[in-house]
């Protein structure tokens, strides 16, 4: 009889399925609730600093808070914990609901058996340089890299690949702690600071260029949907230089999506993600023109890219995500109508707690965001020169009403 492992056990025949939700942040409300109202039990596992937070209660039937030290968990203590919650609850599923929750998930189901993604392929959608020698050996374009171990090597690489290079911790999300070296002093200075923990970075060349994210849903392996944006400030240039946010749908059937929608089905095919929702950017280069992968996640974009998509799709990655998860292996699932309008995101830190964004008053404002000391909006339209002339000019008057910026954190906090 053939061994069962975490990715290839069957999922129980058991209905209603109960749900494990992972996450160290509070996001992920829009998948329980979908989860709660498809029928399913769901649990959430999350940190005792976030008990406070206004999680939809009503869908969920426990939450379980784990104390964490310096944003740490105590992975050990979890596993002796939930397996003592497995003693009364058959977990089905095991979902990470944020980036940095991707390996916490892993461990749990490869402790409890449980089906879905193990340790070693959660890597390749959390270890920057798992992913890139992943998609290299595929024959994926990636910018030049390498893993930073040999010193002999290393010289070698900056030698032959001309600064400016980045770089960038292996498993952060976002651009934390990615760094620009401008020459070879200022490399090895680099590495001397860092110490012990520079095995945990990769170096790769910093290439120019447009950036962008495509964000989907797969289903036994078939990317079933896809939506390609362009950031309009590339995301490193938000966190290290203080900008305001924005992305935009990318033009509909133009070689431009063709590409970038080729490129994620590749990327996930070769990552052998087989169900579940993913964020993946790729960067088009000012040089050469040609398409770099840059990075993939597991789980939904982060900055309301959940609703940028809904706004110019009418699908929702979280309600839909939660539909895949309750699909058994071997039955259909079906994905809603799909529209084809455009849209445009911007958000921005603001210098007042309670930003008031109501004299945006275009029709097409469809989304404000509801955050202290944050200001945003999210428009949409059947015109892609529209949505991006409101950003353009939405973007000057939100510098001069709300914006500020203060220094990116060394660590995400919550």
């Amino acid at each position: 009889m053939a061994k069962k492992t975490a990715e290839t056990s069957q999922a129980t025949s058991q209905q209603p399925f109960t749900f494990l939700c992972v996450t160290c942040y509070f996001k992920g409300s829009d998948f329980m609730k979908a989860a709660k109202a498809l029928g399913c039990r769901v649990l959430l596992i999350t940190a005792k600093k976030l008990e406070v937070e206004d999680w939809p209660r009503e869908s969920i039937d426990e939450i379980f808070y784990v104390p964490d030290e310096n944003d740490e968990w105590n992975m050990d203590n979890v596993l002796k914990g939930i397996s003592y919650v497995a003693r009364v609850e058959t977990i089905d599923r095991v979902v990470a609901l944020d980036d940095y929750d991707v390996e916490k998930a892993a461990i749990i189901r490869e402790h409890l058996r449980i089906p879905g993604m193990g340790k070693t392929r959660a890597h390749y959608f959390r270890d920057k340089l798992a992913m890139r020698v992943e998609a290299h050996d595929a024959g994926i374009a990636v910018p030049e890299f390498i893993g930073v171990f040999n010193y002999k090597q290393m010289e070698e690489f900056a030698n032959r690949v001309s600064p400016p290079w980045l770089i960038k911790p292996r498993s952060k999300a976002s651009a934390l702690g990615i760094k620009k070296i401008h020459n070879i002093k200022e490399l090895w200075a680099t590495l001397d600071q860092l110490g012990d923990e520079q095995s945990f970075y990769v170096l790769e060349k910093f290439e120019p260029g447009d950036v962008y994210h495509v964000d989907a849903l797969t289903h036994e392996g078939k990317v079933l949907f896809a939506r390609a944006h362009k950031y309009l400030n590339p995301p490193m240039e938000v966190a290290h230089e203080g900008r305001v946010f924005r992305s935009i749908t990318v033009e509909y059937d133009s070689e431009e999506e063709k590409a970038l929608l080729d490129m994620n089905e590749k990327v996930l095919k070769a990552f052998g993600l087989k169900h579940g929702a993913s964020h993946t950017e790729f960067i088009r280069s000012h040089k050469d023109g040609k398409y770099y992968f840059l990075e993939t996640s597991a789980r939904v974009g982060g900055a309301n890219i959940v609703e940028l998509v809904e706004a110019s799709s009418g699908i929702n990655l979280w309600a839909e995500w939660a539909k895949i998860e309750t699909t058994k292996k071997g039955e259909k699932y079906t994905l809603p109508k799909t529209k084809k309008e455009y849209s445009g995101i911007l958000i921005s830190l603001a210098k007042q707690e309670h930003p008031d964004t109501a004299s945006y008053d275009d029709k097409e404002v469809w989304w404000r965001m509801q955050r202290k000391w944050h200001a945003g909006l999210i428009l949409k339209s059947k015109s892609r020169e529209k949505i991006a002339e409101l950003l353009e000019s939405y973007c000057k008057r939100f510098y001069d009403d709300f914006f500020t910026s203060q220094p990116l954190p060394d660590k995400a906090t919550n």
